[in-house]
């Protein structure tokens, strides 16, 4: 593919976009200013929360809104779209029928990157709209790799953590992280996948290990990959 414009479409949350953005710019091998991606930032914060649409089948005020922001996009140059968010995933296959650019789908290709991995067994740290829709189970089975959701009681936590902290502009309590780790440690779980960018952002503030696997880093290297840019070494 030849060197094209990113097109991000973020705002989900609007800490996640910025993260996602640095991201991109540590994955790119450059020395310059010119040799970073030209990148299209739409930082939509206004767009309604994805979860709570899921789990109420309200869908279509959120589908309005993805679609006119790629079109944006789109009209501006952009080659490709990334979507720093996962639960928005659960519309990407329709999205992508809409739209005359690739979306880069972050959900499959962290799937492919835990495959690679040789990873077997995948706790997913998640909202309850990306679990409930089993986006990544459905990514994970066909890469042959076993998704595992947490316990109602750890699935909690987790919510917690992203909504009542992170999109709050807390850091994170370690305490509820470290007890749903160890909830999925216990599970079998080779990995566990931060599935929701607000995990991203909690990642970026605390030391974690190789056991996490990001799926906003997965998308980072794609979207460096997808338009034209040699990847650093990281």
């Amino acid at each position: 593919m030849n060197k094209g414009k990113l097109g991000v479409l973020g705002g989900m949350g609007p800490q996640a976009t910025l993260l996602f953005y640095q991201r991109v710019i540590d994955f790119t091998f450059a020395d310059t200013d010119q040799e970073h991606i030209p990148t299209l930032i739409l930082s939509d914060s206004e767009m309604p929360d994805r979860t709570a649409a899921l789990l109420s089948g309200n869908t279509g005020p959120v589908r309005e809104r993805l679609l006119r922001d790629a079109k944006l996009l789109e009209d501006w140059g952009a080659r490709c779209i990334a979507i720093p968010c996962n639960t928005s995933h659960a519309f990407v296959p329709w999205l992508q029928e809409q739209t005359g650019i690739p979306i880069i789908n972050m959900i499959e290709e962290t799937a492919a990157a835990l495959k690679a991995m040789g990873c077997k067994r995948a706790g997913i740290l998640a909202t309850d709209g990306t679990i409930r829709q089993g986006l990544y189970h459905a990514a994970c089975e066909k890469a042959g790799v076993e998704a595992v959701s947490p316990p109602e009681e750890a699935q909690r936590l987790v919510m917690q953590v992203i909504y009542d902290e992170i999109k709050k502009g807390e850091k994170g309590s370690r305490e509820k992280f470290a007890a749903v780790s160890k909830v999925l440690r216990d599970l079998g779980c080779d990995r566990a996948v931060l599935a929701c960018t607000e995990l991203s952002v909690y990642r970026d503030w605390h030391n974690l290990s190789d056991f996490y696997v990001d799926a906003m880093d997965v998308l980072a290297r794609r979207c460096v990959e997808k338009c034209g840019y040699p990847l650093r070494d990281m």
